[in-house]
């Protein structure tokens, strides 16, 4: 499924056709059941922001080759005071943010013996609290979804931030933004975060305490 404009449905609309979910978006998207409630497309990713289901297509090969680099950079740190474990795509419950958010990070990152607990079969979700770092790399199909709000709608920005996520690493591959993004201080109260720092493309991404890693940015492709 190639990348392109995503399918917004309002919790209970699709296409013009009514949609009697039998849950909550989020309550069915923490138990599995949301994408088959809603009539998604196979591979599609399905999430819950604000309170709203969010259907976008599958990532492309150049979104994916982004989070296969991070993740391998954090693989071959060497010497760090933690030992940091890189999950690619999984659903995150946002706990704490008023049971709005459901999120499919990019990458999500966390100490190496709390993500271990997690990645038990039984586990359909990771939450909140497990996770230090969460990836998001934009498409034309989601980089409003991904991005702080521009319009008064809820991101997953907000979300994050209301879960109080310590770090969320934005990768923009617009063409007329080109840059990369961490933010830090989350205001759960605000949903926003306080503080960040930007590295245009091409420049090395250098991670701060706890992570103290190096990301070389000069072959990550911009979309087009």
């Amino acid at each position: 499924m190639n990348e392109g404009t995503p399918t917004v449905i309002n919790a209970v609309v699709r296409e013009n056709t009514s949609i009697d979910l039998p849950d909550t978006p989020h309550a069915l998207f923490v138990r599995g059941e949301l994408a088959d409630a809603v009539g998604a497309p196979e591979g599609a990713r399905v999430e819950v922001v604000g309170g709203e289901v969010i259907v976008s297509p599958a990532p492309s090969v150049g979104h994916a080759k982004i989070v296969w680099y991070v993740a391998q950079a954090f693989a071959r740190q060497e010497g760090a005071d933690h030992e940091w474990e890189c999950l690619s795509g999984p659903n995150l419950d946002l706990v704490e943010a008023e049971k709005k958010y459901g999120a499919i990070p990019d990458l999500v990152v966390g100490e190496a013996p709390e993500a271990e607990l997690s990645l038990q079969p039984e586990v359909s979700c990771l939450v909140s609290d497990e996770v230090e770092l969460v990836m998001e790399v934009t498409s034309p199909s989601n980089a409003c979804h991904d991005r702080p709000p521009r319009d008064g709608r809820a991101t997953k920005w907000n979300g994050y931030a209301r879960a109080e996520v310590p770090y969320y690493l934005l990768v923009d591959r617009d063409p007329k933004v080109a840059q990369v993004v961490l933010y830090t201080i989350p205001d759960a109260a605000a949903g926003a975060y306080l503080d960040k720092q930007v590295w245009s493309f091409g420049e090395d991404v250098v991670l701060p305490d706890p992570f103290r890693l190096r990301i070389p940015t000069h072959k990550w492709a911009l979309w087009g």
